[in-house]
């Protein structure tokens, strides 16, 4: 009988001190942000399997030269040729065949001049489209969610109408764009060309067309920076303009000293998401006007794989997500930097 119990004890011991209740146990010994990265680890791994493999991908198609003819889709082995040639020029002959010529860009867009390289001028489309863009929607959403954060009657009814913008779908936004600029059929073209604003044809020129971008861009999403901002708004405690209008401080010292230091890290996060989104435009450039009047790199992605130019396009698209991640590494730097003076 004590032979029994003593093999039951050494049996429930057993199980205790198994692989299941040491893992059970040295999860319990962990701090705070040990577990916490401990439960991300899934989604990392989910993340990895997403995102990263198919940029690895990328980055692999990318070393091999273009394959144009076969049904093979990856060429012979080149290493960093493509980008070399890219960066250099020797690759404007391929760039510029499904798209005009780089001497019709230069002649529509003077900061061009000089530029022979498609995706120089490219990329530079890209950098002033997105930065004016950004800029634009981040003072235009500020004032839409400061004007929001009031309390005033119909105020749920003005919320609908700023973020409606938002919820068209880029096709939709893109031809109302597209027909409201078009030649007599849209009824701004004549007042704007009398005013000397566009020419005659504004779909058909660069200058014009980018123009049309930045403001299409700029009306759907400025709605997007305003539903972020306000969030962020919301979050200030009003304890705080209490006190500041009991010590006597003005509108603008209340903006200055509570408003702005406290939002600015929600508008970094805001103007983070829209630069991502900026530097990747296409669609609505594609329904608006065309690639070949407003070339931009995703244009050259496309443009490049449709033609059969896979290393070429792979190129592209990783140098792409190289400025991306420059472009989230200095937000993610200047958030810290926020974050810390005001910690």
């Amino acid at each position: 009988m004590a032979t029994e119990q003593s093999s039951d004890d050494f049996e429930r011991e057993s199980r205790r001190s198994g692989p299941y209740v040491r893992a059970v146990r040295w999860m319990e010994n962990l701090g705070d942000t040990a577990f916490a990265y401990l439960l991300l680890i899934p989604a990392l791994l989910i993340l990895g399997v997403i995102a990263f493999w198919p940029l690895i991908r990328t980055f692999e198609l990318s070393l091999h030269a273009d394959q144009l003819v076969g049904a093979a889709t990856v060429g012979e082995y080149v290493g960093l040729t493509n980008y070399v040639e890219l960066l250099t020029g020797q690759r404007s002959a391929l760039l510029v065949r499904p798209l005009l010529p780089t001497v019709v860009w230069n002649s529509q867009f003077p900061f061009l001049h000089g530029i022979q390289n498609p995706f120089t001028a490219a990329l530079t489309v890209t950098f002033i489209f997105t930065i004016v863009s950004v800029l634009v929607e981040t003072v235009i959403g500020f004032g839409q969610a400061l004007v929001l954060d009031q309390d005033f009657r119909g105020r749920r009814w003005v919320r609908v109408a700023i973020i409606l913008p938002w919820a068209v779908p880029i096709v939709i936004q893109g031809m109302i764009f597209f027909l409201l600029f078009q030649p007599n059929i849209g009824f701004l073209v004549d007042p704007l060309q009398n005013l000397g604003i566009f020419s005659a044809t504004p779909l058909s020129n660069s200058v014009d067309s980018l123009l049309i971008l930045v403001v299409a861009d700029v009306w759907k999403t400025s709605a997007f920076m305003a539903l972020l901002i306000l969030a962020g708004l919301q979050s200030i405690d009003r304890n705080l303009y209490d006190v500041a209008r009991v010590t006597g401080a003005t509108k603008w010292q209340q903006f200055k000293m509570i408003t702005l230091p406290l939002v600015l890290p929600t508008v970094l996060v805001a103007m983070l998401f829209r630069t991502i989104g900026a530097l990747r435009i296409f669609g609505l450039i594609e329904t608006v006007t065309s690639c070949s009047t407003v070339p931009s790199l995703s244009c050259l992605v496309v443009s490049a794989f449709s033609s059969r130019q896979y290393g070429t396009a792979a190129a592209i698209a990783f140098i792409t997500a190289g400025i991306i991640a420059v472009a989230v590494s200095v937000y993610i730097a200047k958030f810290a930097d926020v974050q810390g003076g005001g910690a």
